[in-house]
């Protein structure tokens, strides 16, 4: 069966384009994968194909109208869930990335100028999602970024599977879900900056007990919050 995938949004090609490159595009190419995106202002009425207002009881900026939205979904009929994307969403994790990609799929609806009306997201999607704790210009950066983190995550596409369970924020494995450990390549040597020796040693005990010391030394620099 093909994970799918439906995105609502007012710039259709901000998601084609993205969604055909690299791993995604070869996961469409072997229908591993299927990202849809629908233009918003096709369910417009009006002339002018209006999709926002200004927002009851005031303040800056439009909102985006509940109508469009409501008949484009009722509509195409997506696969559930379906999230808005909001700044004021729960936070998209590793773990609800993970739990997405075990299912059929998943929708986003891609919000722009002050954001949807409120009754799309209680009475329309299955809840609101953010991706960081920043505000962006619209849905469709955050909506990529979904996008990429859940169907890497789905059977098939990685050419390893099993790949992921030891990245940062995974839980999969590892309980505290720290950062991973750093990586390096060839060649061993470059502009007087070395590999450690120990992943050079081929003691795979050494070399596991090196990674996990430093994936918790990461951690305590960069993210310390997620050592609780």
């Amino acid at each position: 069966m093909t994970f799918s995938i439906d995105i609502f949004t007012l710039f259709p090609e901000y998601i084609d384009g993205p969604s055909s490159l690299a791993l995604l595009g070869k996961a469409q190419e072997g229908e591993l994968v299927s990202v849809s995106s629908h233009d918003i202002r096709k369910y417009t009425k009006d002339n002018h194909r209006s999709v926002d207002d200004q927002p009851y009881g005031g303040g800056p900026g439009m909102v985006m109208t509940p109508e469009p939205l409501f008949d484009a979904v009722e509509d195409v009929q997506p696969q559930r869930p379906l999230f808005v994307l909001s700044a004021s969403g729960k936070k998209f994790t590793q773990d609800m990335a993970y739990e997405l990609s075990c299912g059929d799929g998943f929708s986003l609806i891609c919000g722009r100028y002050e954001g949807v009306d409120q009754r799309v997201a209680d009475h329309l999607a299955d809840d609101e999602v953010c991706v960081g704790d920043f505000v962006l210009a619209g849905g469709e950066a955050a909506a990529l970024i979904m996008i990429e983190a859940v169907t890497r995550l789905v059977p098939g596409v990685m050419g390893n599977d099993t790949s992921h369970a030891q990245e940062s924020f995974s839980s999969e494995s590892n309980e505290d879900a720290v950062l991973e450990a750093p990586q390096y390549s060839r060649p061993a040597s470059f502009r007087g900056f070395d590999v450690p020796e120990v992943l050079l040693s081929g003691d795979h005990g050494a070399i596991e007990k090196w990674r996990e010391e430093q994936s918790i030394a990461k951690t305590k620099k960069n993210r310390p919050d997620l050592l609780t």
